[in-house]
């Protein structure tokens, strides 16, 4: 029998699948586990790389290192149990060979049961929603940068984000994103080409800014804030399962798990180094902004806003289905489609104007449910479900029932138990101290923006004199080029115990009066007036 364009011999019909040596071979599935793991790489990748030099500085360059490869080594594992979980799934209940459209709860039905299933949903449609509007937010920044350098334009911020929004709804009609594989393939090409944009355009910039930087004092809120950043930069796992459901060989998604990671901390790691080396505390919610030469800080721009364009017609569209699946929507397009996607768009837009900082949102949703979906339940399910085929093995029984907590730690090997048990502490404790550090730092003065539709005629502001580029050293005056239009400073944004507005206030008026004192020793010995 062939399969796939493979002859594969004698099988055993399984639905959809075919059982071949012990491994399924599903016949509807078209991925291999090369394409697999660009397509991880394309849904992950994207928004949390511009963040991640801001975490790198809050947490310090050692601390930074170690936590991105705590992280790096965590998602990766979590990745490979939450794989072994679907696959424990298609070899004890045959119902999932046929296509399942929600993997993942059905991984925390299996495990735990109905009410598992239940949170499991929530969790991945608040994450969804919560990414939906840091990718608005962000792709609204972007856009209202690109405009500020080259049109020169006066439009607000808060109506880019409308504008923006209205622009994607029609998007969010379509039925299923199943064919927009291509779309997640350009989104990691379009970061690929990003990441080294920003490596060129820091290493331009080096020479001046290195000299210039200051790195603020380490505070643990601030290192918690760098955690909710890199779980969000990490995270994505609420969609892994549905992916390796697509694979032609879903057994292989470990290999697609391992490349897909490796390929991102390739990534990852030297525009956290370079963020750090290069602007220190310069350096805010994105490091966009941080690049002078205008040419590749808005192409940089263009690439990341297209990722999160993409990736948002995608995140978009289950929340959508599970939305029309509680109210019943016929699954054809017509106006209940209509009502309900314009519905989920319009509270979108007014989280993202009632909080329009996408730095703070990102952590907050990088600590809470993303951690629960990207670490927590991996490992949670893991257990129990590997434990519950010991067991129903060990008893010649088709029990598919969860085993308790006894029978877990009964039928798990000791060592699976502490890695398992160690990530699960870990991102609980990690999870809740980022969200708490997210909050607190979205209720603070020096973060806390007044939400647009509260800015009376500011809803509809200019946007001045500033520029769009963060110029660096401590004072964030420090341009590399002439041409360079600073962007307005922000010195308290990593709470640093020196308070540099004075410092760079002394500074300011030192060099007025030596320059008043050199033009009048200069009028006065050469006769000037």
């Amino acid at each position: 029998m062939s399969i796939a364009g493979f002859s594969t011999g004698k099988s055993e019909s399984l639905g959809d699948f075919s059982g071949v040596g012990g491994e399924h071979v599903s016949s509807h599935g078209h991925l291999g586990w090369f394409v697999t793991g660009l397509f991880v790489v394309g849904d992950l990748a994207g928004g949390g790389l511009v963040a991640l030099p801001t975490a790198m500085i809050q947490s310090g360059f050692w601390g930074g290192l170690v936590i991105s490869l705590v992280m790096t080594l965590v998602v990766t594992y979590t990745a490979y149990v939450l794989g072994l979980s679907w696959n424990i799934l298609l070899d004890r209940w045959p119902e999932y060979h046929s296509h399942c459209r929600k993997p993942y709860p059905e991984i925390g039905y299996r495990a735990l049961g109905v009410n598992m299933r239940r949170i499991v949903s929530v969790c991945i449609d608040v994450t969804q929603f919560g990414v939906a509007v840091v990718y608005l937010l962000l792709s609204s920044k972007n856009i209202h940068d690109f405009l500020k350098a080259f049109v020169k334009s006066d439009l607000s911020f808060c109506i880019v984000i409308l504008c923006l929004a209205v622009c994607l709804l029609p998007v969010t009609f379509l039925k299923s994103p199943n064919d927009f594989w291509w779309a997640v393939v350009i989104a990691m090409m379009t970061t690929s080409m990003a990441v080294m944009l920003i490596l060129v355009g820091a290493s331009i910039d080096y020479e001046k800014c290195h000299k210039e930087k200051a790195m603020p004092d380490f505070h643990i809120t601030n290192y918690f804030l760098a955690l909710g950043t890199f779980l969000f930069a990490y995270g994505g796992h609420s969609a892994f399962p549905t992916i390796q459901h697509d694979m032609r060989r879903p057994a292989e998604f470990t290999k697609s798990v391992i490349l897909a990671f490796s390929i991102m901390a390739v990534m990852y790691f030297p525009v956290c180094i370079m963020g750090y080396i290069v602007y220190g505390n310069s350096v805010q919610d994105s490091i966009i902004n941080s690049i002078q030469l205008t040419g590749i800080q808005q192409a940089i721009n263009i690439l990341i806003t297209v990722h999160c364009i993409l990736t948002l017609t995608i995140v978009f569209n289950p929340l959508m289905q599970e939305v029309e699946e509680i109210f019943r929507v016929p699954q054809h397009f017509g106006i209940g489609r209509v009502v309900v996607r314009s519905g989920i768009m319009v509270c979108v837009v007014i989280v993202a104007e009632t909080i329009p900082t996408f730095g703070p949102l990102l952590d907050l949703v990088g600590g809470s449910t993303l951690t629960l979906t990207s670490v927590v339940f991996p490992c949670v399910f893991y257990l129990w479900l590997a434990a519950a085929q010991k067991k129903a093995e060990d008893k010649k029984c088709p029990d598919d029932g969860p085993c308790s907590f006894s029978e877990m730690v009964h039928y798990t090997p000791r060592k699976t138990l502490f890695i398992c048990g160690f990530i699960t502490v870990f991102g609980l404790i990690g999870g809740c101290a980022a969200t708490y550090s997210a909050i607190k730092e979205l209720t603070t003065s020096s973060v806390f923006t007044t939400p647009c539709y509260a800015q009376g005629r500011g809803f509809v502001h200019t946007t001045g004199d500033s520029g769009h580029t963060n110029c660096c050293g401590r004072c964030q005056n420090v341009k590399t080029h002439s041409d360079v239009k600073c962007s307005d400073t922000k010195l308290d944004f990593y709470h640093d115990t020196h308070d540099w507005s004075v410092v760079c206030a002394n500074t300011t008026a030192a060099n007025l009066i030596t320059s008043t004192v050199a033009n009048q020793l200069i009028n006065g010995l050469f006769g000037f007036n």
